[in-house]
């Protein structure tokens, strides 16, 4: 669970004015230095096997080739980090005949720069139809297959190319993208753990220094520092206080520390493009009884979660299962409060959110290599809510954990 906040302070200003507190009788922090000198890349030769996969599954499906803008299925299958704008970029990835990359002919240099697969480069000026552009490289590569669309291309691009090329015959590609990202190799889960790995030490060393009166912004801020002193690209920092954690992604009125009351931590970064996602929640001072109560209820629900996944399960079974659970300690029915509003949890890799979810109704069954969030939180509206989020990979047999669950509301950190 996750939505991008995005703060201002720097480093210096977040970590350099920090007193140590004391939370949960912690000791102050040590000093915290990068983590990311044993990074290895994803190298030439995966993004190679990942275009073969790519194609191999093309040719199941039917598809002649497979459009995709940039995001993180570009960069999957290219290498290539661009932005959309109004100025289409695109990848043509052809079932025969080489990758293509359309892109702005003033752009092009800076595109090339991250592009990490052999490919042609065909640009376009302001005066010209990119879209055009591309229906000459359908062409050109003798694709009269279906071409299949990457799930989160903008209308106008699919628009214009069938305007530009009235007999195409345009399909979803989903099934192409997701049947290669769905499943991670060892090297993106290595680069994974390691985006855990660096969370974790994040909150360990923020924790301490939460003080009663800081803000979201407050800890947000000292978190996105953390993570940049240890080697990471901050992604998101959600900080919940109070009354606000009692609603998954928040509330806009003013918040503080204050004693007797919830912090609800979700935050993440990513290491080489490859996200980390991680709730911690924990009560600033002394906890009442219904909030021990609830942190044990959320927890086990963690536990059935990873009990129930299992290679070969349908995702959507996991969900079902805390869901069940959680019905009969008064919550719910399903999605209803008080009890837990959204799904046990999500894919993650290059995206926080990917598919496939642990959601009611998913059949999607659960494979080695496939890698989700764990996060059936429970919240009561007007009061607070407790969500733990750890993410973990699927294993030959059974789940494998990249950042371990706490085992006490007294020490979420480990």
């Amino acid at each position: 669970m996750k939505r991008r906040e995005i703060l201002t302070l720097g480093a210096g200003a977040a970590l350099c004015g920090a007193v140590p507190g004391s939370l949960l009788g912690a000791p102050a922090a040590p000093a915290i230095k990068p983590m990311t000198g044993d990074v290895k890349p994803i190298g030439h030769d995966e993004y190679l096997a990942r275009i073969d996969k790519a194609r191999k599954v093309m040719g199941q499906q039917g598809i002649g080739a497979l459009l995709i803008e940039p995001g993180a299925s570009m960069v999957y299958f290219t290498g290539v980090q661009w932005w959309r704008s109004e100025r289409l970029t695109a990848a043509v990835l052809p079932r025969d005949g080489d990758i293509a990359i359309v892109t702005p002919h003033f752009e092009e240099p800076s595109v090339r720069e991250s592009l990490m697969v052999p490919s042609e480069i065909r640009v376009w000026n302001e005066d010209e139809n990119p879209l055009e552009t591309v229906a000459a490289i359908l062409r050109d590569r003798k694709v009269s297959a279906p071409v299949g669309i990457e799930e989160t291309v903008r209308y106008f691009a699919i628009d214009g190319l069938m305007r530009v090329m009235p007999d195409v015959q345009i399909m979803s590609g989903a099934a192409v993208v997701r049947a290669c990202r769905m499943v991670k190799s060892a090297a993106e889960l290595a680069l994974m753990q390691k985006a855990a790995d660096i969370t974790i030490a994040a909150y360990r060393h923020v924790a301490p220094r939460i003080e009663r009166g800081m803000t979201p912004k407050d800890i947000g801020a000292m978190m996105d520092a953390a993570h940049e002193a240890l080697g990471a690209k901050p992604e998101f920092a959600l900080i919940l206080l109070g009354e606000a954690s009692a609603y998954p992604h928040g509330s806009s009125k003013p918040q503080s520390v204050r004693d007797g009351e919830v912090v609800l931590m979700d935050c993440g970064c990513t290491v080489q493009g490859y996200q980390s996602d991680i709730s911690r929640t924990f009560v600033f001072g002394e906890a009442s009884a219904e909030q021990r109560k609830v942190w044990k209820q959320m927890r086990e629900g963690q536990r059935i979660a990873i009990e129930t996944a299992r290679v070969g399960v349908p995702a959507g079974v996991v969900d079902d299962a805390v869901r069940g659970q959680y019905e009969k300690w008064g919550y719910g029915p399903g999605y209803k409060l008080p009890g837990t509003s959204h799904r046990t949890g999500h894919g993650i890799g290059l995206d926080g959110h990917e598919p496939v979810n642990l959601v009611h109704g998913e059949s999607t069954p659960l494979a080695p290599g496939m890698c989700f969030s764990n996060e059936p939180g429970i919240y009561l509206p007007g009061k607070f809510g407790i969500r733990l989020e750890d993410c973990f990979h699927m294993g030959e047999k059974e789940p494998v954990w990249f950042s371990k669950p706490p085992d006490s509301l007294d020490k979420p950190f480990g």
